[in-house]
């Protein structure tokens, strides 16, 4: 069953490199397993097994079509990771910019 993910769930399921080319994958569309299969070139078990962890996570839904299972990226579900991640961005903003500063007073110093 899919839920809305925390930052924890949703951070862990995002920390695995095939499931960060899997959303990329699906980008803006819906793709079933056999397509996305053929599209990143690992197995058919790899790829449910990552997309269960990715629904489980709340970031894929899936809507069932006849035979066919189709897979799309939780929009909502991700806005809500970048919101948090958001919160940092100013910290991370001003010590790069400290760090740029610390650079600059170096290079002068060499010239």
């Amino acid at each position: 069953m899919a839920s809305t993910p925390t930052p924890g769930t949703a951070l862990a399921a995002l920390s695995d490199p095939v499931r960060r080319d899997i959303l990329a994958a699906l980008g803006p569309d819906e793709a079933t397993v056999s397509q996305l299969v053929a599209r990143l070139a690992i197995s058919q078990p790899q790829v449910s097994k990552h997309l269960a962890v990715l629904r489980e996570a709340g970031l894929v839904r899936v809507r069932p079509a006849g035979k066919w299972r189709w897979y799309s990226v939780d929009g909502a579900a991700l806005e809500q990771v970048v919101r948090w991640l958001e919160r940092f961005s100013a910290t991370v903003n001003e010590r790069l910019d400290r760090l740029d500063d610390v650079v600059a007073e170096i290079e002068e110093g060499r010239a």
